[in-house]
């Protein structure tokens, strides 16, 4: 049942986006891939969204067990740049992440949240992969605007508890899309492609209907092509231009893409520190000792001369 409570609040909140200006669905891979990172290391996001655009992450070099600790996710986005929605209309540009840490991490509770991060974290809604995949966090489509930069609070986990973790490096794997995808989970395209003619012809006729453009071409052998264009991409055409064989029909209206990128965090032992400081403390003293033996030993050489 909450499986099925999940899936249709999923369906209804890409729908209810894919109306308006929503331009990033993490929650298609979150309903088609058990896990969003294949084998060969690509993240699944890059087969819809087809453009390589650049992602940062930012965390720290160490953390200790059972501490939260900030991810922050950087996602390049022109806010200036406007591209075709789904509804042909131009509007801004959404953002997603996804968030791929190693296993007994996840997100932080929000009683655990430093008053400090939350203000950084602000409204944005985080929410696990799958049940089973609490280390793998999602988020989107926001306003890119907002959340070109998402800090995720992470809980690190804790080995007393938890035999399966260890003190060890670990990596973490992120996906940073904006905008709109090229090709939906069906196979067929989105509106925010480029169209090329398929054949050489004249074009005869542009017929501009509710969804979609027909542009009408006659080949020399007299035989009309007529290809279905999406509305929303600008034509590039007009009657009676003539076209080669995949000559562009459109701009290419896509201004978004996909990046992926990795990094590591150290699960770090307490008592390494300890150990380290302690190691620290008795190498000061030894310091000092070894000063103050010094200055008692040329007084004594000096009493000597003086004698």
């Amino acid at each position: 049942m909450k499986k099925f409570i999940q899936a249709t609040f999923a369906l209804l909140f890409v729908g209810f986006f894919m109306g308006s200006e929503a331009n990033a669905y993490p929650l298609y891979a979150q309903q088609l891939y058990k896990n969003p990172r294949e084998a060969n290391g690509r993240i699944v996001c890059a087969n819809c969204h087809l453009a390589q655009k650049p992602v940062e992450i930012e965390v720290p070099q160490a953390v200790l067990p059972n501490t939260v600790f900030e991810a922050v996710v950087k996602i390049p986005v022109d806010q200036q740049a406007k591209q075709v929605l789904g509804n042909a209309k131009k509007g801004s540009l959404n953002v997603g992440s996804v968030l791929i840490l190693p296993e007994g991490f996840k997100l932080a509770p929000a009683d655990r949240i430093p008053e400090e991060m939350q203000k950084k974290v602000g409204k944005a809604y985080f929410q696990p992969y799958s049940d089973d995949k609490q280390n793998i966090l999602i988020i989107g489509p926001v306003p890119s605007k907002k959340y070109a930069e998402i800090t995720f609070p992470i809980l690190s986990p804790d080995p007393a508890t938890d035999k399966d973790i260890h003190f060890f490096k670990y990596p973490i794997y992120v996906g940073g899309n904006r905008g709109r995808g090229q090709i939906y989970p069906d196979g067929s395209k989105s509106n925010n492609n480029i169209t090329n003619s398929t054949v050489a012809g004249k074009i005869t006729d542009i017929d501009v209907q509710e969804k979609i453009t027909v542009v009408s071409i006659t080949q020399s052998t007299g035989d009309v092509e007529k290809i279905e264009i999406l509305n929303g991409p600008d034509l590039v055409v007009t009657v009676g231009q003539v076209v080669k064989a995949n000559d562009p029909l459109t701009v290419n209206p896509n201004v978004g893409g996909f990046g992926q990128t990795e990094t590591e965090v150290v699960l770090q032992n307490p008592a390494r520190i300890y150990g380290m400081l302690a190691f620290f403390a008795a190498t000061i003293l030894t310091q000092v000792l070894f000063v103050l033996k010094k200055k008692q030993f040329e007084k004594v050489q000096l009493s000597e001369m003086n004698f």
